[in-house]
């Protein structure tokens, strides 16, 4: 398990080290008044401490994504743990910190208003559309997914995946509505603790236990023979970076009393999450003793809430085990509501619509909630997909919009357009191979995926370059 405990050290180092130079990059400032003070309405606005932001702001980011992504990503091999371990730091940590530091300096602004502002209206336009796209699929995928694991574990006795989405429907209908520190405030800092306990538990059981992990390789060991490049990248997304998590981020960024706190918060949030997806990577690949063992269990055994279910009861026996569950349950149902809330709030903020009456909050909420319902009726893998891929792209537009800003600030972007520019590689050869997209070979993907990253990259110097030189004119 050297590998593994290796990945958690990198995670834990980069926190310290390159989480300073981002943040120092920055330039946060103590005494600048943030939006939770100077605003505060009592709904969207409220002054929180930090260590229950910290938690509530995990819990936000750790949907499935980083234990079904990470599950699903150790199909590819020990390829997975170095994506999780410099993705999230030199990407996801990134992607995480700018969208809340920038939103908490723009008055707590949803993300696609910050897109706008630094990469223009067009691109705001664009952002508003797609993010709460995004948001009402990940909505609805997380909407299902606790469903099925509820039923599947039968807690209370009910095993219809039909009743518990009902019941988990209700409950995000209250939380979108509902004044961020009644519901979200209370109880998400005590489900983010049991959620960190429990990945915690099923480390250690693994390293105790002496679990072996796959000689490591860069080449991919999926069953299907999918390439490591770009489907890794994909398939592993809130591990690593996602864009889901740059909506999230404008919540916590109303909620914060003090700029200093950012590096706690939205970077720390995205090495914790990054540890989480790492403890199940490596669970994933040495439970079953292999990666093709892997396989077997995922198309046999209920596929990945099965696999959670199966590692969490042999790890830490039946009351660890169904603790375990619920904490991962309890990632995802945290998740989908504030997806649910922060489309609420990206629909509200592009039509300047006041959202303290609750008749205003329900004029939102109602049609959001009818379409995500819908949506369930969908077969799962397929809403799945398509949110894989626009989650990935969303993280390309705000790392290049955090480029945008370090480029006007005169501050060394290239924190912001490295990774910028790989996620567009990604996003665009995926796209192109993807059963979803274009469906092309990789002879052709993989060159446009490139040419397009290149394209970009070139495209956002000359023209950050010209708007220095107006500037100075």
């Amino acid at each position: 398990m050297s590998l593994f405990i290796l990945g958690i050290i990198i995670l834990i180092v980069g926190y310290f080290t390159y989480g300073k130079i981002v943040d120092k990059v920055f330039e946060t400032d103590e005494n600048r008044e943030t939006p939770a003070t100077r605003i505060n309405d009592g709904i969207d606005f409220v002054p929180m401490s930090t260590p229950k932001i910290f938690l509530i702001q995990l819990l936000n980011i750790a949907g499935l994504g980083p234990i079904f992504g990470a599950i699903q990503g150790a199909l590819f091999g020990p390829a997975a743990f170095l994506w999780i371990a410099f993705g999230s730091i030199f990407a996801g940590g990134v992607h995480d910190y700018f969208s809340g530091m920038l939103s908490l300096r723009h008055d707590g602004q949803s993300i696609s208003e910050i897109v706008g502002i630094y990469l223009g209206e067009g691109a705001r336009k664009v952002m508003r559309v797609f993010s709460v796209i995004l948001l009402v699929l990940v909505g609805t995928v997380f909407m299902q997914g606790p469903a099925d694991l509820l039923a599947n574990i039968k807690l209370f006795g009910l095993g219809d995946a039909n009743v518990w989405l009902g019941i988990v429907l209700v409950y995000y209908f209250l939380a979108t509505i509902l004044p961020v520190d009644k519901i979200i405030g209370k109880i998400y800092p005590l489900f983010g603790l049991a959620l960190l306990i429990m990945a915690g538990g099923i480390g250690g059981a693994l390293v105790i236990n002496g679990y072996q992990l796959p000689a490591f390789t860069i080449a991919t060991l999926h069953p299907d023979k999918l390439p490591v490049w770009p489907m890794l990248f994909v398939t592993i997304a809130c591990g690593a970076i996602s864009g889901f998590h740059a909506t999230q981020s404008p919540m916590m960024a109303r909620c914060m009393t003090n700029e200093k706190d950012g590096k706690k918060v939205f970077y720390g949030a995205m090495i914790a999450e990054g540890v989480i997806a790492m403890i199940w990577a490596a669970a994933a690949m040495a439970f079953f003793g292999g990666v093709p063992q892997l396989g077997e269990a995922l198309a046999n055994g209920g596929g990945p809430g099965g696999v959670v279910n199966t590692i969490s009861n042999s790890l830490l026996g039946p009351i660890g085990g169904l603790l375990a569950m619920l904490g991962v349950i309890a990632a995802p149902i945290t998740s989908g509501d504030t997806a649910f809330r922060s489309a609420r709030l990206t629909i509200a903020d592009a039509a300047k619509y006041e959202q303290e009456p609750i008749k205003n909050r329900l004029i939102l909420a109602l049609p959001l909630f009818a379409i995500g319902f819908g949506l369930t009726r969908i077969d799962f893998n397929i809403i799945w997909r398509y949110f894989a891929w626009s989650n990935q792209t969303l993280a390309m537009i705000v790392l290049w919009a955090s480029a945008a800003y370090l480029v006007k600030e005169g501050k060394p972007h290239w924190i912001a357009s490295a990774p910028a520019t790989f996620m567009t590689a990604v996003s665009i050869t995926y796209i192109m191979m993807a059963p979803e997209g274009f469906k092309l070979s990789s002879s052709i993907s993989y060159p446009v995926g490139l040419l397009a990253a290149v394209g970009a990259l070139i495209y956002f110097l000359v023209k950050m370059n010209k708007k220095e030189e107006l500037q100075k004119a």
